[in-house]
């Protein structure tokens, strides 16, 4: 009798410290929930009440902005909409769209091989290749300008939209070969050899078979680079100079704001400003919004094996 009513008290303790210790994991996770759920609500309103006044901005009138920043609009007008695309940003969208779609073409192409070269083969020089596109992703891009500057200049390649592509490119393989070799190390060797063993040459089976399965990954990297390439200011600054009779020609989008500020002097018209910015703002984010599961699930499976 003694010894079962020790063995049942000694259950009933270690019933209690599993309980104990369960209570207490629990009450860890909801404090951690709330932390992170409270920095994820921070981090939202950070992000988004900009963009909010900016879009309400764009609404108003000068004296409405001066009066109450955070106001809504008393007249919903698409004036200074009208005044920003004829005075600002108008002409520089046909530019922009032009030279990301030769940049973005080339970079996923490129990158894509590379990346894809570099994480399937094993050959000699392969981990320096890879290194190598991981130190140019680490490069800050202000210390090659000047260089940059004159071997543009010297291929004849300067105030052209050829010459930005090529940049844009060069300086957003890094980042993709970099992401995309981690995705392909990912995909499941049976496939790949399955298609040799079906005929397949190296070429057709990346392009018919790897590259559909990396689609995920493909099309994550891929935002990244049209939100890098479409914010981009100090390349077309550096790149895309003025000239007389031709100053905007080939100018891009983050340029024609800054000439809508410049090009107003003393007259500052804000609400054409938050238009211009809205206008562009748009794009990036209907690309965002279009392929959010795509990247969300490129982010996850290029993280797992």
């Amino acid at each position: 009798m003694t010894t079962r009513t020790d063995s049942s008290r000694h259950a009933r303790v270690q019933v209690r410290g599993t309980s104990d210790r369960r209570t207490e994991f629990a009450e860890r996770g909801r404090t951690l929930n709330v932390f992170s759920h409270g920095f994820l609500a921070l981090w939202a309103a950070m992000i988004s009440l900009p963009i909010l006044w900016v879009v309400l901005g764009s609404f108003k009138t000068n004296a409405q902005l001066g009066s109450s920043a955070w106001a809504w609009p008393t007249q919903w007008s698409f004036d200074s909409f009208a005044r920003a695309w004829s005075k600002g940003i108008g002409g520089y969208f046909a530019n922009t769209l032009a030279v990301m779609a030769v940049s973005i073409t080339a970079t996923m192409l490129l990158g894509s091989m590379a990346a894809y070269v570099l994480a399937r083969y094993r050959f000699r020089g392969n981990r320096i290749i890879y290194y190598s596109f991981v130190a140019g992703a680490m490069f800050p891009v202000y210390l090659a300008l000047v260089p940059l500057f004159f071997q543009v200049n010297s291929m004849n390649l300067l105030n052209t939209r050829t010459g930005l592509a090529m940049v844009y490119t060069a300086f957003s393989l890094p980042f993709t070969v970099f992401f995309l070799h981690s995705f392909f190390r990912t995909l499941p060797t049976a496939v790949q050899e399955a298609a040799f063993v079906d005929g397949c040459s190296h070429t057709r089976a990346f392009f018919q078979v790897m590259l559909p399965m990396a689609r995920p990954g493909l099309v994550s990297v891929g935002i990244f680079n049209v939100l890098g390439q479409w914010n981009q200011y100090l390349l077309p600054v550096v790149l895309m100079q003025r000239q007389r009779g031709d100053a905007e020609a080939h100018q891009v989008v983050t340029q024609g704001l800054v000439n809508l500020v410049s090009a107003q002097g003393y007259a500052a018209d804000f609400p054409a400003l938050f238009a211009g910015m809205t206008l562009a703002m748009l794009p990036v984010l209907v690309v965002y919004l279009s392929f959010q599961r795509q990247v969300q699930a490129g982010l996850t499976a290029g993280s797992l094996k």
